[in-house]
């Protein structure tokens, strides 16, 4: 889960990060009233998920409350790459003297940890890392040993900070590690990681983001989610504890197994290029024991989907055997009743497939049909969604 700037900056001030006093809103007055209590010049920022809200006119320097006050009112509603802008955060304003950059993040590729640090701080980091790799260093870090000082001081030297600003910037990367591991987070990145004109450090602008699968430690967590930015679909199904992701297609897909629907996608999206470029809808893992309510379950957010055409349900029994799979098909769409309009196509294999096979057919719901194939039944599926 990625958190908003406010969330982190909140986050790395509860570990000790130095960071700049703020708070946040969602109406212009408030931004006037915010920026009156912080006092002197603030910087008024849009709050989403998406970087490049400075070069997108997200981040403005307000002189005093007044001008915050207008400059909140021209950023709130703004659209920034496909995200709307519902909250502005106003933060004191730094004399900057000096920008740098830090990140500490999950290296899935090496398996380990890695440390990121440039002296060459500020919006284009990216341009830094691709013109001039030089000047990131990058550290791996073991997650046994983690960052001691004496490593957090060979980051800081192998990315040459300056003598003078060396050991503030050992003792925020310390902190940075803190966030890190006691939050659950696979990436605290600060960008810009500032020095101000009377020689303090201060993490100007943060993005955190939190492992979901360590939710079941982190209660707290659930007060950062942003319930009005979360696809409802996907809030649905998390309800109900299915692992379900939206995506931008007509048939929706059901299968038992990560490594089944992944192929199932990309089946679908090879038989869809046939039927007018026909794509799978979502991603939808029922997981070993498809019951008939969990059936139930991931069909209603399907069939609650307005852009799904047809549905195919592709199951390969194991662990539980395909006429379980094939009665909970006939038990959900009993307890779905008119709920259910859309053509169904399934596919079993595997374990007592000849029995799953037989339940549906002498069920012989008007919206099912069977296939033998995954390929014929990828076929059939988007076909039903073209027409």
């Amino acid at each position: 889960m990625d958190l908003f700037e406010y969330q982190a900056r909140d986050i790395f001030e509860k570990h000790g990060v130095p960071v700049l006093a703020a708070a946040i809103a969602t109406t212009a007055d408030q931004a006037e009233a915010a920026a009156t209590a912080i006092g002197g010049k603030v910087v008024v920022k849009a709050q989403v998920k998406v970087g490049g809200r400075g070069k997108a006119g997200g981040v403005k320097l307000a002189e005093n409350p007044k001008d915050a006050r207008e400059k909140a009112g021209a950023i709130l509603g703004m659209d920034i790459k496909g995200h709307t802008v519902r909250t502005v955060m106003i933060a004191a304003a730094a004399p900057i003297e000096a920008e740098y950059y830090l990140a500490i993040l999950l290296d899935r590729s090496n398996r380990t940890f890695l440390v990121m640090a440039s002296v060459s701080g500020g919006m284009d980091i990216e341009e830094v890392a691709h013109t001039a790799p030089e000047k990131l260093a990058k550290v791996p870090v073991s997650a046994v040993d983690g960052i001691s000082l004496a490593k957090a001081k060979e980051i800081v030297a192998a990315a040459k900070f300056p003598a003078d600003v060396a050991d503030q910037v050992s003792d925020v990367l310390l902190k940075l590690w803190e966030v890190f591991q006691s939050e659950d987070a696979t990436l605290v990145e600060v960008n810009p990681l500032v020095k101000t004109s009377d020689g303090k450090i201060v993490a100007l602008d943060g993005k955190v983001t939190l492992d979901e699968n360590a939710d079941f430690r982190q209660p707290d967590h659930q007060s950062l989610v942003d319930e009005a930015g979360e696809n409802p679909l996907e809030a649905a199904a998390k309800e109900k504890g299915l692992n379900y992701v939206k995506l931008e297609g007509e048939v929706g897909i059901i299968g038992n197994g990560a490594g089944l629907v992944m192929s199932t996608l990309d089946v679908v999206a090879y038989a869809g290029e046939k039927h007018g470029g026909v794509r799978p809808a979502n991603f939808l893992d029922i997981g070993g024991g498809a019951s008939a309510q969990i059936m139930a379950d991931g069909l209603s957010i399907i069939l609650g989907d307005k852009d799904v055409k047809s549905v195919f349900v592709n199951v390969f029994g194991g662990i539980t055997a395909c006429d379980s799979v094939a009665n909970g098909i006939v038990q959900a769409l009993e307890l779905l009743g008119p709920k259910a309009t859309k053509p169904i196509v399934v596919r079993l294999d595997g374990n007592n497939v000849l029995e799953g096979r037989a339940i549906l057919k002498a069920a012989a719901h008007l919206l099912v049909e069977q296939a033998d194939t995954m390929d014929g039944a990828a076929n059939r599926a988007a076909e039903l969604a073209a027409k």
